[in-house]
């Protein structure tokens, strides 16, 4: 794809710090989206996909305690300026305007205080300065878009009055409503059941068509990213440890653990594929390990692998293996 970069991370870190101690979270992130690009970020529960996409954002609020607090390192580029370098002021007119997010939980992230047409028009009254009753034709207009059924009266709704999957249709209808340029997704599919799954991918896929929409779609499920994304990043214990195209990921992965979790997973192309596990768990924070972090779960460690940080290199065009192994594994 020869679009334009949109978005370029380069090596953040991230750290909680309390009484000068500090834990990384997230160690060296490099993460790159094009315009009308989806990009897939997958890993385990806790390996700090959530964090990297509030890091983007400059979201990661202090603690509220002056021992406790984080600390982001590195460059976040968006359409080449430096968003953690920005005054606050010129970030706040691109967070929810030029870059929207929608995150986990869609029902937790409504205010119950607050009509989900107030909330949904919010971005408009903060970033359009537009007037009340124009604001309120467009809130109606984008909860339709969104198929949430009856909005124009259920806009005067409030958050306990709706479904998980309408909540998250809300959710992207407030991203949407100030036409951004790029969506950062966090599990959008997740505490939904499969069929209201399936209506919120094509509503996404219909919306990115409709809007020109670039994607950072954050996930732990497989078949999200293969149908969504167009590239993908592996993330583990707080280090991107492969990425490359779908279709390369997919269909040949060499490092040990995206392998591992493709073996994981049921599929239809074959009846000679058994299914494994992984053993062993994601080890804690911090994540700044003096060796390969999947070191104590690799059916193909050995002493280098114990002692010595894979950086990721290329084995293919354009795609990238942190293992020092990745070149004698076979591909798939």
């Amino acid at each position: 794809m020869d679009h334009k970069v949109l978005l370029q991370v380069k090596n953040l870190n991230v750290s909680t710090i309390e009484n000068e101690e500090a834990v990384k979270i997230i160690d060296g992130v490099d993460l790159r989206i094009r315009e009308g690009e989806t990009v897939g970020l997958i890993g385990p529960t806790a390996a700090g996909k959530t964090i990297t996409a509030m890091a983007i954002l400059e979201l990661l609020d202090p603690f509220g305690v002056e021992e406790l607090y984080w600390r982001v390192e590195g460059e976040t580029l968006f359409k080449g300026r430096d968003l953690r370098r920005l005054p606050r002021g010129e970030l706040d007119k691109i967070r929810g305007k030029d870059i929207s997010m929608i995150p986990q939980k869609p029902i937790r992230s409504l205010n119950p205080l607050y009509t989900v047409g107030f909330q949904t028009g919010e971005p408009l009254e903060v970033h359009e300065k537009l007037e009340r009753q124009i604001i309120e034709r467009m809130v109606i207009e984008y909860l339709g878009k969104v198929e949430l059924p009856d909005a124009k009266t259920r806009r005067h709704f409030f958050r306990h009055q709706f479904s998980g999957g309408e909540a998250q249709r809300i959710m992207i209808a407030m991203a949407l409503i100030c036409n951004p340029s790029l969506l950062l997704a966090d599990e959008p599919t997740s505490d939904l059941d499969v069929t209201i799954q399936r209506q919120v991918l094509e509503l996404l896929k219909r919306m990115k068509a409709e809007f020109g929409l670039s994607m950072l779609m954050i996930t732990h499920d497989l078949g999200v990213i293969a149908e969504m994304s167009d590239y993908v990043y592996v993330m583990y214990a707080g280090r991107i440890i492969e990425h490359g195209d779908v279709t390369t990921i997919f269909k040949k992965t060499r490092h040990p653990y995206t392998r591992g979790l493709l073996s994981s997973v049921p599929r239809i192309d074959g009846d000679d594929i058994k299914l494994k596990g992984i053993p062993g768990n994601l080890p804690p924070p911090p994540y700044d390990f003096p060796r390969c972090s999947f070191y104590p779960r690799c059916e193909h460690r050995d002493e280098r692998c114990g002692s010595e940080i894979p950086g990721l290199r290329q084995i293919r065009p354009d795609h990238y293996v942190a293992c020092h192994k990745a070149e004698n594994l076979q591909a798939g």
